[in-house]
């Protein structure tokens, strides 16, 4: 039996949010399935070590910056061509779309499970898929996603990058897919001027490659800390895993960082500034944190400059305790 899951979504936040979901049905069916995923999920990055996924396909449409072969009426034949060489049994769509129902029709698998039809508005990127799976395969599945890595790649980094047992390592996700994601480098600062003041700390920076985000770096590394830091962003990020896992805490805003963090079951402070709360509070290794004066948070919450750093600090000391 060969079994086809798409998860669309782009980014890696969204790749890590569905991986419980994939190693369900694997486990239902008892072997390891294929995935269709974007390339942008960096899915061949953080699942080399996954043994519930033996094939990683990858969907080339939807590009900002290019026509992708799987975009347009060609791309879709061109897409059901490829499926057709694995002669999958069955396909689990996680998404509404009737484009891929018909894709999956004329790719010759018998067995379709997906959402249903044009229900995307408003919907939920973890209830959907926990009711979507109990419906069709009668599962109850919790929503903390797990990524595996070897112990020898986690041993390698901890010699390679003289990780010490004997201090705090702690990985800050200062990189933020969104300008109004990213805190300042100010409250980061702060949040390791108490931790230096309690802890012998080596802090791990994490972060992307734009320019505002290289900006948060540079000011951290410019401050009295620079001595404590290792910057992380010039590593790949299948050499950044084993680093995270070696890690006690991680401090992230709400970024990739955060959810292979969390995945990685070190225990995971989100800075929630801008984005729904569940997406910072789906995983029990994630601990959120919101704006000064907010309930919650959401879409245009635009709270970077009222995370608190000593909210931050209390909540870091509750969870090494």
């Amino acid at each position: 039996m060969k079994i086809l899951i798409v998860q669309n979504r782009k980014g890696i936040g969204d790749m890590v949010i569905f991986l419980p979901y994939i190693e369900a049905i694997s486990k239902k069916f008892g072997k390891p399935v294929s995935i269709l995923v974007k390339e942008n999920s960096k899915a061949s990055h953080f699942l080399k070590d996954n043994k519930y996924v033996d094939n990683i396909i990858i969907l080339d449409r939807d590009n900002k910056d290019r026509k992708g072969y799987h975009d347009g009426i060609m791309g879709s034949i061109k897409l059901i061509k490829d499926l057709n060489k694995f002669n999958f049994d069955k396909i689990f769509i996680f998404n509404s779309s009737l484009r891929f129902n018909l894709i999956a029709k004329l790719s010759g698998i018998k067995k379709i499970y997906q959402y249903p039809l044009f229900e995307k508005k408003n919907q939920h990127i973890v209830e959907a898929a926990q009711n979507f799976l109990k419906e069709k395969l009668d599962l109850d599945i919790l929503s903390t996603s797990k990524i595996e890595v070897s112990n020898d790649k986690v041993n390698y980094a901890k010699i390679k990058y003289k990780i010490l047992q004997n201090q705090i390592n702690i990985l800050l996700g200062i990189g933020g897919s969104g300008e109004t994601k990213r805190i300042p480098s100010g409250i980061f600062i702060k949040f390791m001027k108490y931790c230096s003041e309690s802890f012998n700390c080596r802090f791990f920076l994490a972060t992307g490659q734009k320019q505002e985000e290289q900006k948060i770096l540079d000011e951290i590394l410019k401050s009295e800390f620079k001595n404590k830091c290792v910057s992380l962003n010039l590593l790949k990020l299948d050499e950044i895993i084993p680093i995270i896992k070696n890690c006690n805490i991680s401090i992230c805003n709400d970024s990739s960082f955060s959810h292979l963090s969390a995945a990685l079951e070190v225990p995971t402070i989100v800075l929630m500034a801008d984005t729904p709360l569940i997406y910072g509070s789906y995983s029990t290794n994630m601990y959120p944190i919101i704006p000064d004066g907010e309930e919650t948070v959401g879409h245009d919450t635009l709270g970077k400059n009222k995370i608190n750093p000593d909210k931050i600090y209390i909540k870091f000391k509750n969870l090494l305790n």
